[in-house]
């Protein structure tokens, strides 16, 4: 609908700012608004439609929204970026209106994103921690793909206490995982630990390298946190969510 107080992009003082929309992980099927001319609060009022998804294919998709500064004689310029979780949000015939806060843009790293379902029972202690697959990574090596595998550290107080990695998928950037693995943290210290899930390129020759990674647990991104907290308030119960593989730091 509309934006409110963009940073300036231009010499001018002001942005020519537009929006591309995409359903992560799909990022082929792109829409865009149109470019709003010489303004820091931008009004579009424009209807973006994605058509053919069921209802439980768009339940686990993420809603990525990159707001641009357009220039005619150069690279557009990224202002910012929002995420939506549509897992969250009451899909209806009605629309909803809401307001989402701007963040710098990480998605322009182009790492590629992650597909992982969490579950805990409590009366257990049990962690279930599934990788499904990934879409999109980032190749590393010269023939344009990749070998990944997952490495997974589970973090006590930011101490590494516990790491399990799934099998390396060969030549690929669309890995199908399904590997599940389970941890045991009693209820009460749920809060104190966090999931470090790292996807990585596998090299006969050489280091192993980091294409990006994903932290489950209050030190996450507020999509990653958000993820924990599904997890917490449907015991036994699976939660899948697609998150964006980052170049963060440990925590």
């Amino acid at each position: 609908m509309k934006a409110d107080k963009i940073p300036a992009m231009d010499i001018s003082g002001t942005s020519d700012p537009f929006v591309k929309v995409c359903l992560l992980p799909d990022k082929k099927n792109k829409l865009e608004t149109k470019v709003r001319r010489k303004t820091l609060n931008p009004q579009w009022n424009e209807s973006l439609v994605f058509q053919n998804y069921p209802f439980e294919k768009i339940s686990q998709r993420v809603l990525y929204l990159q707001m641009m500064d357009w220039d005619r004689f150069s690279r557009n310029d990224p202002i910012g970026e929002v995420f939506v979780q549509l897992n969250r949000v009451h899909l209806s015939s009605d629309p909803q209106t809401f307001t989402e806060p701007l963040a710098p843009c990480t998605a322009t790293q182009k790492r590629g994103q992650l597909l992982i379902s969490l579950m805990y029972v409590p009366l257990e202690g049990r962690l279930v921690l599934g990788i499904i697959k990934g879409s999109n990574l980032r190749a590393m090596d010269l023939n344009g793909s990749s070998d990944p595998y997952t490495k997974i550290w589970l973090h006590h107080r930011g101490q590494r206490t516990e790491k399990k990695k799934t099998a390396v998928k060969k030549n690929t950037l669309n890995p199908e995982f399904n590997e599940q693995f389970e941890f045991y943290i009693p209820m009460e210290k749920l809060k104190d630990y966090t999931l470090e899930v790292i996807v990585m390129d596998k090299d006969r020759i050489g280091r192993n390298e980091c294409i990006g990674k994903v932290i489950l647990g209050h030190k996450g991104s507020s999509l990653e946190r958000q993820h924990w907290r599904d997890m917490i308030s449907s015991p036994k119960l699976p939660s899948s969510q697609w998150h964006v593989l980052k170049l963060s730091k440990s925590n």
